[in-house]
């Protein structure tokens, strides 16, 4: 399967997943997630003000669901920058948001 359809140009196909199933658990997607959004620096100062956390909090609330929540759902926010996460952590971006709902249970 490509990730890709040819009806009416270009469009990423539902359910696209480049190897297999997910079966990381939504509290390490998270982290992953954490660790790409601040590999650019523009990103991270925008996640840092559009949740409102700060470096210490971030830093000190790893382990919390809450702000690992955060994180996921900044990108479920910002559609190209959850494609371009879940391309950079080998998933989808339907699991990112499933794992970001998980986490707000």
């Amino acid at each position: 399967m490509t990730p890709y359809s040819d009806a009416e140009g270009l469009t990423i196909t539902s359910g696209y997943k480049s190897s297999g199933r997910d079966d990381r658990a939504p509290e390490v997607l998270a982290l992953e997630a954490l660790g790409w959004a601040l590999t650019d620096e523009k990103r991270a100062e925008r996640l840092l003000s559009l949740t409102g956390l700060t470096p210490e909090e971030l830093r000190h609330g790893l382990e919390d669901r809450g702000v690992q929540a955060a994180v996921l759902e900044f990108l479920a926010n910002h559609e190209p920058d959850l494609i371009l996460a879940a391309d950079a952590l080998n998933t989808t971006p339907e699991t990112l948001v499933a794992a970001a709902r998980e986490l707000n249970t």
